[in-house]
Formats: structure tokens, C-alpha cells, sequence
């Protein structure tokens, strides 16, 4: 008996196998670690880690600072962006950064938000993705010099930062 043809056919990757696979290679990056590695401190000088974590914090705090540049440009998609906002003011947090928790308005934007915000939101939002996916990217390269849990939150992070992307460019479509 033949098997029947595939309903559909998929193009590209599921955005449930493309989340589960980035999770899954966040665990096995981060399963090193230990005490004793170049991520301590020595000799006053800030270790490892801490640029780390310091750039971390700064580089989420500076992403903020574009997602309330795109939304006081364009408030009509405020509410869209809104979670996304909110999951990197966390990521500043956890890097031990502070940003603002409040949503801005079409009025306040940002004093350390880049100057210009494409005038189509299609294209701001363009620009936004690839922020994200800039910034998954280095974090991605970073976490193979930093330790254990630093490695493993580096880690998540980037893969919450990868699905922003995906969900700011599949969005727009």
C-alpha cells in the first residue's frame, strides 16, 4: 500500500525545531564548567566573567534603547513589540544591568536610542532583527570564554535573541 504525498510541503525549518535545536546546543555549550578557569578573577583586574557580563548588560540595555526607538517612531506597533521589550529589559537584568521597565510612549523616546529609525516599519523592524541577530550572534562567539553559568545564560540569552529575529522577520510577512 503507497503512502499518501505529504500534505504540504515545509519550507525551511519549523519555528519549534529551529527554538528546540538552539535550546539544545545552549545545554551542551554550557555542560563545562568548574572552578579554576580564566573567567576568575586575579590581581584586582576585572576577570573574565565580569567583561563579560558587564558587556552583556550594556549591549541589552543599548538593545532596549532600539525597541523604544521603533516604537516612538511607530506606535502602531507598540503592542507587537511590547513582549519582545520586556524579555530584554530582563536579559539586562540578569547581566545585572538596569533599563527601563516602563513602555515608552510615541513621545519619549529614548535618550540613549540611535538617532534614526527607518521611516517605513517594515524597514525598522528589518533593522531590529538584525540587531537581535547581531547581538545572538557575538553573544553566541562570547560564550566560549566565559565559564559555566555565565556560558549557560550567554547561551540562553542568544537563543532568546535568535528567536526575536525570527519572530520580528516572519512578522513582517
Amino acid at each position: 500500500m503507497p503512502y499518501p504525498p505529504p500534505l504540504r510541503a515545509l519550507s525551511g525549518p519549523r519555528r519549534r525545531s529551529l527554538l528546540a535545536s538552539v535550546a539544545g546546543a545552549a545545554v551542551l555549550v554550557g555542560c563545562s564548567g568548574g572552578s579554576g578557569e580564566s573567567g576568575e578573577s586575579t590581581g584586582g583586574s576585572p576577570s573574565v566573567s565580569e567583561k563579560a557580563r558587564a558587556r552583556a548588560a550594556r549591549d541589552s540595555v543599548g538593545l532596549v534603547g532600539r525597541y523604544d526607538a521603533v516604537i516612538a517612531a511607530h506606535p502602531a506597533v507598540a503592542e507587537r513589540l511590547g513582549p519582545l521589550r520586556a524579555e530584554v529589559v530582563r536579559h539586562a537584568e540578569a547581566f545585572g544591568g538596569t533599563a527601563a521597565k516602563a513602555s515608552p510612549t510615541a513621545s519619549e523616546a529614548s535618550p540613549s536610542a540611535p538617532a534614526a529609525v527607518p521611516v517605513s516599519e517594515k524597514d525598522a523592524l528589518a533593522e531590529l532583527a538584525a540587531a537581535e541577530r547581531a547581538l545572538a550572534d557575538r553573544r553566541t562567539t562570547a560564550l566560549l570564554d566565559v565559564p559555566g553559568e555565565l556560558a549557560r545564560l550567554l547561551a540562553s540569552v542568544a537563543a532568546a535573541g535568535a528567536a526575536h529575529a525570527y519572530l520580528l522577520t516572519e512578522g513582517a510577512k
